[in-house]
């Protein structure tokens, strides 16, 4: 259920509007207001409602204080949010959000496929390495903050906990609707909290960040690894199987202007990363009435690949700490997991690519 490269073209012949890019056109081309099925226009307003959901629940939280009679709920709603600790002990997940229809249709938009390589022992605990970052990582959402693709089912008693970063559950409305879907902080603390909750409980870590958006281009596969050593310390503390997990079709969501290394961008990038956490690509997509112009993603299907879970080295009686040549071994095994499913799918479902995988920082 992906649109079409013409605007007019017969709904019958549905193919990635990635190939709608502005590139090489010179005008812009709207939508027709007829002729697009009712399904389509539904998956259009799922993806609409995830991206606006942030400025939507700030203007509802606003317009909330225009409203005296509600003040006292405002009131005692502040003062839960300076107390909530959920965000740093696991979230707060519930089920019947991660199943809503609407994330069936957000799904259906790209569309977004889920393949598991390998059968996951519910009696263990475990850490995936989302890659690439993308964008928006609108995959990583896709699979482990909502059961859209069938998480649950393929693997039984894995309870996976998609992390971001504290600062998204500061925000009023937004962070009680992540919080719902499992989503949790990536902080240290929580981590360990969830891996230590029991068996089944697992985490998921965008592994690349923010470094890594910054080269999320149309058919490249930069990955941002090689100093990313944290999630690999955290996997041996708590005797956590490694999950190298793979997006093909991540980076095809949305293009980005040109911002090598050295360039003023660049810089300007890297200095609001180190100043605020988290840095912002200059992309751009469609838009909701148009195929050229705009942060709507563009269709383009999103094909994700949970790999065989990489088991990681005990602890020695007395180390608290696992040694730096453990920490480089695993990598390389991770590594190693990551090219398999890479060079396995990338002719099947990478066949536009400009380059292969590269480990590339």
């Amino acid at each position: 259920m992906t649109d079409t490269n013409s605007p007019t073209a017969p709904a019958a012949t549905v193919t990635p509007d990635r190939a709608d890019s502005p590139s090489s056109r010179s005008h812009v081309r709207w939508a027709p207001l007829r002729g697009i099925p009712l399904e389509r226009r539904l998956q259009m307003l799922a993806v609409c409602t995830w991206i606006f959901m942030l400025f939507v629940c700030l203007v509802v939280f606003a317009y909330c204080f225009t409203l005296p009679f509600l003040w006292p709920l405002l009131i005692a709603y502040i003062t839960f949010l300076f107390v909530d600790k959920a965000p740093e002990n696991g979230g707060r997940r519930f089920d019947w959000p991660r199943r809503w229809k609407i994330w069936n249709y957000f799904v259906d938009y790209f569309p977004v496929k889920l393949i598991k390589e390998h059968d996951l022992d519910a009696s263990g605990n475990y850490v995936f390495g989302y890659h690439p970052h993308g964008i928006i990582s609108m995959g990583a959402f896709a699979n482990f903050a909502t059961e859209a693709t069938g998480f649950s089912d393929k693997f039984p008693g894995i309870i996976p906990s998609l992390l971001t970063l504290a600062s998204n559950f500061r925000l009023p409305l937004y962070r009680d609707v992540i919080l719902s879907l499992g989503v949790a902080s990536v902080s240290r603390h929580s981590c360990e909290t969830i891996l230590s909750s029991g068996p089944g409980r697992s985490i998921v870590i965008v592994i690349g960040g923010a470094a890594e958006s910054l080269s999320a281009r149309p058919g490249i596969a930069d990955l941002t690894l090689k100093r990313r050593l944290g999630f690999i310390r955290l996997a041996i503390k708590h005797q956590a199987s490694l999950v190298p997990v793979f997006s093909f079709g991540e980076n095809d969501l949305y293009e980005q202007f040109d911002n090598e290394k050295g360039s003023t961008v660049y810089q300007l990038q890297k200095r609001m990363q180190a100043l605020l956490g988290f840095t912002m690509p200059l992309f751009h997509a469609r838009g909701i009435f148009n195929y050229d112009v705009g942060i709507i993603p563009f269709r383009h299907p999103i094909t994700t690949v949970v790999g065989t879970p990489i088991p990681v080295p005990k602890l020695e009686k007395g180390q608290l700490e696992p040694s730096q040549q453990q920490l480089v071994a695993v990598q390389e095994e991770y590594i190693k997991g990551l090219e398999a499913i890479y060079n396995k799918y990338k002719d099947t479902y990478a066949k536009d690519r400009k380059q292969d995988l590269r480990i590339v920082d």
